[in-house]
């Protein structure tokens, strides 16, 4: 009988979206998926994982979950869960011993890790308020009727930046509905919310 190839998967389930990596054994990324859930991540979750299973038969797999959504499936299911911000903190020690700091852009919250020599990871995290976060910017995008991608793109033809409240979502979201009232160019609003957020 011929033995199972194994795979190792990562999911990340996020508050917004759900990211699936299958590694090989020897750490080769062979399949990669990212997806919003819209709150429905345990159906998102299964349906992944019969992809993967269709993907590569005759396999053998085993699953780490993190992400904020991720410890009620790793509690639900019995597999193993590490925590976001540390998971990430171990795969730059490991792969990246040169990076000096992480910024890592959540739905719901953004997280900065500042990396020093002999030094534990200095961790600070945005948590009170939307305004500096992924869903933000998916929100103005939507306002602006346009995708992330396209705001992205556009942000880097911009000619002119205008001030975005950066402490408050609230008080963000009106400055960029009035610069869309004043028929300001979608490129300079682009790049207006990326500063604000930035800041």
């Amino acid at each position: 009988m011929r033995a199972k190839k194994l795979y190792r998967i990562g999911v990340d389930v996020g508050s917004t979206t759900l990211k699936v990596v299958v590694l090989s054994r020897v750490g080769e990324i062979v399949h990669k998926t990212y997806k919003r859930h819209k709150a429905d991540f345990n159906a998102i979750f299964i349906e992944e994982l019969r992809n993967i299973e269709a993907m590569f038969p005759d396999s053998a797999f085993s699953i780490a979950v993190t992400g904020s959504a991720g410890m009620g499936i790793a509690e639900r299911t019995g597999l193993s869960f590490t925590q976001e911000v540390v998971a990430s903190i171990e795969v730059i020690k490991q792969n990246f011993p040169y990076v000096k700091a992480m910024i890592d852009l959540g739905g719901e919250d953004a997280k900065m890790v500042f990396f020093e020599e002999d030094k534990q990871p200095d961790i600070r995290m945005n948590g009170n308020c939307a305004g500096g976060t992924g869903a933000f910017i998916d929100q103005m995008a939507d306002l602006l009727n346009i995708s992330m991608e396209e705001l992205s793109e556009s942000a880097g033809k911009h000619e002119k930046i205008y001030p975005v409240a950066s402490r408050c979502g609230v008080f963000a979201k009106t400055d960029v509905q009035n610069l869309i009232s004043r028929n300001v160019p979608v490129a300079d609003i682009s790049m207006s919310i990326l500063r604000g957020v930035a800041l």
